[in-house]
C-alpha cells in the first residue's frame, strides 16, 4: 500500500543524521551544533544522496523556535523584561542601524541597488532566537542580568523585524505609485495597532484565561491532559499571534510562556515541553544546513568573508560598545555581543521577501545563508574563547553560574541540591532544628521558598563545578541530592566526589539501575523511594500482627 512519507522521511533523516554527526562532534570536543548543521548539508538538495523536504524541515524547525521561546517565557517575568528596557530598546535599535549600514555598504560595493542593499543589511542585523538562547542556556545565563538583557534585546529585534516585514512590501512593492507614502504610513499604523492589540490581549484577557485553564487541567490529575494543554497553549497562542496580529511565532510563544510563568505550575510546564523543545531545536539547525549551497564558498569567497565579518565582528563590536556606553561591565557586554554574533530565522524570511520583491538578487540570499551557517558554526567557539580570555584578563569580573544571585561563597556543613517536593521537606527539617543549610536550586520560585525557610541559596545549575564550589562543597560534610533526574544526579555525584573526597553523599533514585550507577559514581547512600515506602509499610504491618 503506497504512503506519502515526506514528513516521516524528513524527520527520520534529520534526527538520524543529526545524531550521528552530533555524536561525532561531541567526540571531537566541538559544539554539537556544528554536527547538526553538517547533517543538514548532507540531507539537503545541494549534496548527493537522500534529499529531505526543505519546506517541511523549515516548518518543523519553526515548532522548535516556538517551544524554545515558550520555555524562556516561563522563566522570564514582565518585571524582568521592563527592567532592561532602558538598554535593550535603544541598544537593539542602534545595533540594527549599524549592522544595516555595514550590509548596505557591502551590497552597494557589489553593485546591487539601494533597496536590495537595505534588505541585505537588515537580514544581517537580527540574531537567531535558537542560537542565542541555546548559548545562554548552556551557561545558565537566561535568568541572570546578562541573560535578561540579551533576551530583551532579542525581543526588540523581533519587533523591529515584524515591522520591517510588513513595511518592505509597502515600500518596494508600490514604487512609482503616487500613493506610496500614504500607503506606507497606513501600513506602519496598522502594524503598530496590531502589536498594541496583541499586548493588550495577552495582558488583559489571556493573563486571566490561560492560568485558569492550566490550573483546571492540573486538578484533573491527568498528566497526559496537562502536557497536551501546555503544548496547545504554546502552539495555539503562537499561531494565533501570527495569523491574527501579524507578529512572529516566537514573540507570541514568548508572551504565552511569560503569562504562565507567573503561576505555580511554570516548572511543571517547562519540564513537559523540554523533550520536544530539544528535538525540534535540532531540526532547526538541520534546516539551516539544508539551505546552504557549499559551492558559494568557492564561487564567492570574498563576499562570503565580508558577510561573515559584518555578522561576527561588526555586530559584536557595535553591541559591545553600546552595552559599555550604558555603564555595564565588560562581562555583560562581552556576553551580549558574542551572543548576537550570528543570524538565523528572520534573516531567511527577509532574504526570501527581498528576492520575491525583486529588490535583492539571489546572490544576496546565498550570502545570507552562508553567513548564517558559518556564524552559527563559529558562535559556540567564539563564546567559549571570549569568556576564557576575559577570565584570564579580568578574573574578578568573570561570573560563575550563580553570580547574579549576589551570594557569597558559602561554608555550610550540609548542602542540599533541589528544593522541590522532596527537597523542601528535607530543608524544613534541617532548618527547623536551627542547622546551617545551603541550597542549590535553578528555579526562582523554589529558591525563594528556600530563602524563606532560612537556608542560604545559590541560584544555578548544580551540574556545574563552579556552582558546587560556590556552595562551599570543598569544606562541607554532607551533600544531599534531592533532584529526581538520575542522569544529572550521577554527574553531580562524580563532580562532588572530585571536589571533596571525604564528603558524605546521599542521593535519591527511582530504580535499581539508578542506585547502581550512583553508587558506582561515588554516592555513599542512595535512597530509593519505592524501597523505603515498602519497608515502612511492611514495618507497620508487622506491628499490627504483633
Amino acid at each position: 500500500m503506497p504512503h506519502d512519507t515526506s514528513l516521516i522521511g524528513t524527520i527520520v533523516a534529520g534526527l538520524g543524521v543529526a545524531f550521528l554527526m552530533g555524536a561525532l562532534a561531541y567526540r571531537l570536543k566541538i559544539s554539537p551544533i556544528a554536527g547538526y548543521l553538517l547533517a543538514g548539508v548532507m540531507v539537503g538538495p545541494f549534496t548527493p544522496g537522500f534529499v529531505a523536504d526543505t519546506g517541511l524541515a523549515l516548518q518543523l524547525a519553526e515548532i522548535g523556535v516556538i517551544l524554545l521561546m515558550f520555555g524562556v517565557g516561563l522563566h522570564f517575568s514582565l518585571k524582568d523584561l521592563l527592567s532592561v528596557r532602558k538598554i535593550a530598546v535603544p541598544g537593539a535599535i542602534a545595533q540594527i542601524a549599524v549592522a544595516t549600514a555595514l550590509g548596505m555598504m557591502l551590497g552597494l560595493w557589489l553593485g546591487w541597488s539601494v533597496e536590495g542593499s537595505i534588505v541585505f543589511g537588515l537580514a544581517l542585523s537580527v540574531a537567531s532566537t535558537v542560537v542565542l538562547l541555546r548559548a545562554l542556556q548552556a551557561r545558565d545565563m537566561v535568568e541572570t542580568e546578562k541573560g535578561r538583557i540579551a533576551v530583551g534585546w532579542l525581543i526588540v529585534e523581533d519587533l523591529v523585524m515584524v515591522l520591517a516585514l510588513v513595511l518592505l512590501p509597502a515600500m518596494f512593492g508600490a514604487r512609482g505609485d503616487e500613493g506610496a507614502s500614504a500607503g506606507l504610513l497606513q501600513s506602519a499604523a496598522i502594524v503598530l495597532l496590531k502589536v498594541v492589540g496583541f499586548g493588550a490581549f495577552m495582558f488583559v484577557i489571556a493573563r486571566r484565561v490561560l492560568p485558569w485553564v492550566l490550573h483546571w487541567v492540573a486538578h484533573s490529575g491527568s498528566r497526559e491532559l496537562f502536557r497536551l494543554a501546555v503544548l496547545a497553549i504554546a502552539l495555539g497562542v503562537a499561531f494565533g499571534a501570527a495569523v491574527i496580529f501579524d507578529v512572529s511565532f516566537a514573540l507570541g510563544a514568548f508572551f504565552a510562556g511569560m503569562i504562565l510563568g507567573e503561576t505555580q505550575l511554570s516548572r511543571r510546564a517547562a519540564e513537559e515541553t523540554l523533550p520536544l523543545r530539544d528535538a525540534f531545536a535540532v531540526l532547526f539547525f538541520v534546516s539551516v544546513g539544508m539551505l546552504f549551497d557549499p559551492m558559494v564558498l568557492v564561487e564567492e569567497p570574498g563576499p562570503v568573508i565580508a558577510t561573515v565579518a559584518i555578522i561576527v565582528v561588526g555586530k559584536s563590536v557595535a553591541a559591545f560598545a553600546l552595552v559599555r556606553a550604558f555603564g555595564h561591565k565588560s562581562q555583560t557586554a562581552l556576553t551580549i555581543s558574542v551572543s548576537l554574533a550570528q543570524i538565523g530565522e528572520f534573516s531567511f524570511i527577509l532574504a526570501g521577501l527581498g528576492v520575491g520583491l525583486k529588490v535583492l538578487p539571489e546572490t544576496g540570499r546565498d550570502l545570507i545563508l552562508a553567513g548564517s551557517l558559518l556564524s552559527i558554526l563559529f558562535n559556540p567557539i567564539l563564546f567559549s574563547l571570549a569568556v576564557r580570555r576575559l577570565r584570564a584578563e579580568e578574573p574578578d569580573e568573570v561570573a560563575t553560574d550563580a553570580d547574579d544571585a549576589d551570594v557569597p561563597a558559602c561554608n555550610a556543613g550540609v548542602v542540599l541540591i533541589g528544593y522541590g517536593r522532596v527537597g523542601s521537606h528535607i530543608g524544613s527539617l534541617i532548618c527547623g532544628r536551627g542547622e546551617g543549610l545551603t541550597v542549590i536550586e535553578d528555579q526562582k520560585d523554589m529558591a525563594a521558598a528556600a530563602r524563606e525557610a532560612g537556608a542560604t541559596v545559590i541560584v544555578g545549575d548544580a551540574t556545574k563545578e563552579s556552582v558546587l564550589r560556590q556552595a562551599g562543597l570543598d569544606e562541607a560534610s554532607t551533600l544531599l541530592i534531592a533532584i529526581p533526574e538520575g542522569v544529572e544526579a550521577g554527574a553531580i555525584v562524580r563532580r562532588a566526589r572530585a571536589i571533596n573526597p571525604q564528603l558524605v553523599i546521599v542521593a535519591r533514585a527511582h530504580s535499581d539501575e539508578e542506585v547502581t550507577d550512583l553508587v558506582r559514581r561515588g554516592a555513599d547512600h542512595v535512597v530509593m523511594a519505592e524501597r523505603e515506602t515498602a519497608s515502612r509499610m511492611a514495618e507497620r504491618a508487622m506491628l499490627t500482627l504483633a
